[in-house]
C-alpha cells in the first residue's frame, strides 16, 4: 500500500508539472459572475472573462436589460439567474485556488480582461463544467473557437436535460 501512495504522489506531481507547462498557473481571489474571475498572475490581479460561454448578468445593468429582452423575461430573473450561475461557480472554484490557464488565439478582449479557458487541478476545464451543468450558454466569438463544438454539445444536452438554469426557465 506504501508503494501504491508513493506512485500515485509521483503521477500527480507529473500531472502537475505537465498541466502547467503548456498552461498559465494563477492564484483566484475570487469570482465576480458565472462567466468571469479575479485571479493574481505574474505578480498582479487580473480579470480573466471565460472563453466560449456567457451567463445571465448577476448586476442589474444594460446587458441584463437585453438578456431579458432576449429571453423573454424581466430583469429581476436575469439577475436571479446570474446569481445562480455565480453561486454554482463559487462551489467550483474558492479563493487560493490554483487555476491553470490555457490562452487562445486572441488573449485579451477590448475591455483589457485575460480571456481563457480555466483549467483546475482535478483536470477539468471549469468553462465546460459551468455549460454542461446547465449554468451558462454559448458565447463563440471568433478567433477563440477551440472548444466551441464541445461547449454547444453541452449546451443542448443541459438544455435537453433542464440542468441548472434550465430546470427555471
Amino acid at each position: 500500500m506504501r508503494g501504491f501512495k508513493f506512485i500515485f504522489v509521483i503521477l500527480l506531481s507529473l500531472f502537475s508539472i505537465s498541466m502547467a507547462s503548456d498552461k498559465i498557473p494563477a492564484k483566484v481571489l475570487y469570482v465576480i459572475d458565472g462567466d468571469t474571475i479575479k485571479v493574481f498572475i505574474s505578480g498582479k490581479k487580473e480579470s480573466v472573462r471565460l472563453i466560449g460561454i456567457d451567463t445571465p448578468e448577476s448586476r442589474k445593468n444594460k446587458r441584463a436589460k437585453k438578456q431579458a429582452r432576449e429571453f423573454n423575461t424581466n430583469v429581476n430573473t436575469i439577475v436571479y439567474l446570474g446569481k445562480k450561475s455565480k453561486n454554482f461557480v463559487e462551489k467550483l472554484v474558492r479563493k487560493g485556488d490554483v487555476v491553470y490557464l490555457e490562452l487562445d488565439v486572441q488573449p485579451r478582449d477590448r475591455y483589457g480582461r485575460i480571456l481563457a479557458y480555466v483549467w483546475l487541478r482535478s483536470g477539468k476545464m471549469l468553462n465546460k463544467e459551468i455549460i454542461c451543468s446547465g449554468y451558462a450558454m454559448p458565447l463563440t466569438i471568433p478567433p477563440n473557437v477551440k472548444y466551441a463544438e464541445i461547449f454547444r454539445q453541452c449546451f443542448r444536452k443541459a438544455k435537453l436535460l433542464e440542468l441548472g438554469l434550465w430546470s427555471d426557465i
